[in-house]
């Protein structure tokens, strides 16, 4: 009998990748594909929805044929705030919508002078007022702006539900995806809000199934069953490895800063309410893969990452990557913070730029000078974004994974930053992609669950002191 395989697709608004993970959750296959964006209806810059198809039709079909039956399992890990809409053959009727389009102001009005006030309505919903990035205004653009297209809508999925829907034929709706800044559910009745119902939004309105729901793929012959999960959101995926791990530890309670595009600051420890005042600041509660609040905070740090190495390139005439090849250097931090000041107000609000951008790059003989500078304003903002995630929890350690895990200045700084916790960066680098395959482990792994899968390199305040 062969060692069970689980397939993960990891799709990233950035990075589209597939993963082969064993038994023992070790990474034996990996392959990422970049992927060109396309234009969507009204000349809008979104992903391409239909290479996104044929690349998991594909890509599965060639797994299938390497490793045969070993494939037991398959799930998908996605991001979020995009849905895809099927028509009645099945197929999709719209392109897959970028989530940073502007809703236009007028529908905006319109909805919360139905359904607000916005304060209000925001704390039902647990997600702060951000447009089309909550994906339940989207199908409120379509039926108002489009209305032709939304008639011929029969099911909307959320982007991991519609990868596996490639693989299953099963249009379903998945607890993380729905609770994920959508404002489609409501957190004090545990259901969709009611405005969906007043819309008719009959596409969207599916029970929705626990993340650990996995269904028997029929069109595969072999002797072992093979059992494809229902997807779960990216950021919802990447807390189920910690807390598994964490789970009677002592290490408990803690905080997750996930890494990507986003940096997601995730509290499964915090029950407190969220407020008017922190949904302004990008506070918002995601539900976790058992359906519990997840107290969050996010800033657009990887977005910004992008855009400052890309200046910093031009400007120092370097390579894209050559940050990479920065190291802390303690003396030259600390050089910087007597030079510069750290900006009196840092904002933590959806897309706010970071501080360095009001910096003059004349005054930095180096690109390392300025990389690093970079990286104090940056961490600056993300110490003000955890504060509002860990609020009054006794937190014990912080948990970092994705990009900014490895990144050396960004972890000795956050090191600095929380000396009284274990700071912690994963080299687990897809933990996204690891709780994708863990969720639904009792299909297809018959061994328990090893905390000691994931590597984590400390970052005591020792080193940085």
């Amino acid at each position: 009998m062969s060692v069970p395989l689980c397939v993960v697709f990891d799709v990233g608004k950035t990075n589209k990748k597939v993963l082969v993970f064993d038994q023992h959750y070790k990474v034996i296959h990996e392959k990422q594909n970049p992927f060109d964006e396309v234009t969507d209806d009204d000349g809008f810059r979104c992903d391409d929805l239909n290479r996104l198809t044929d690349w998991v039709l594909n890509t599965f079909q060639e797994l299938t044929n390497t490793y045969g039956s070993a494939i037991r399992a398959v799930n998908v890990s996605a991001y979020g705030a995009s849905l895809v809409h099927l028509g009645a053959d099945g197929q999709p009727v719209t392109p897959l919508y970028n989530y940073l389009r502007d809703l236009p102001r007028d529908l905006h009005a319109q909805f919360f002078e139905q359904y607000g006030p916005v304060n209000e309505f925001c704390v039902q919903t647990a997600s702060p007022d951000l447009g089309m990035l909550n994906s339940g205004l989207q199908l409120y653009w379509l039926k108002h702006a489009k209305p032709a297209i939304a008639n011929q809508i029969h099911h909307s999925l959320h982007l991991p539900q519609y990868v596996s829907y490639l693989l299953t034929g099963q249009p379903v709706s998945e607890i993380t995806s729905v609770g994920c800044h959508t404002a489609l559910w409501d957190f004090n009745r545990r259901d969709y809000h009611s405005w969906t119902l007043n819309e008719n939004l009959h596409s969207i309105r599916q029970t929705p199934l626990p993340s650990a729901t996995a269904y028997p793929m029929a069109s595969l012959t072999q002797e072992e069953p093979c059992y494809a999960g229902i997807g779960i959101h990216d950021s919802s995926a990447a807390l189920v490895p910690y807390l598994k791990a964490c789970a009677g530890s002592a290490d408990s309670p803690f905080v997750l800063l996930s890494t990507g595009t986003w940096a997601v600051s995730m509290n499964p420890f915090n029950d407190e309410p969220l407020t008017p005042d922190e949904l302004r600041q990008d506070c918002l509660c995601y539900l976790s893969c058992e359906g519990r609040q997840v107290k969050s905070s996010r800033l657009f740090a990887g977005n910004e990452h992008e855009r400052q190495i890309r200046h910093l390139a031009e400007y120092f005439h370097k390579n894209l990557d050559y940050y990479r090849q920065v190291r802390y250097d303690r003396t030259l931090i600390q050089s910087l913070r007597s030079r510069f000041k750290k900006p009196a107000e840092t904002q933590v609000t959806n897309l706010s730029d970071s501080p360095f951008v009001e910096r003059n790059l004349n005054e930095y003989a180096t690109y390392e000078e300025a990389y690093c500078q970079f990286m104090l304003d940056l961490v600056a903002q993300q110490v003000d974004s955890l504060s509002l995630a860990i609020g009054q929890t006794a937190i014990k350690t912080l948990f970092v994974d994705g990009g900014f895990s490895r990144n050396d200045v960004f972890m000795h700084l956050l090191a600095e930053a929380y000396p009284h916790l274990q700071v912690r960066a994963s080299k687990v680098a897809q933990a996204s992609a690891l709780g994708a395959a863990l969720v639904i482990h009792e299909y297809w792994n018959p061994l328990p669950f090893n905390a000691e899968c994931i590597e984590l390199m400390p970052y005591p305040a020792s080193i940085v002191s």
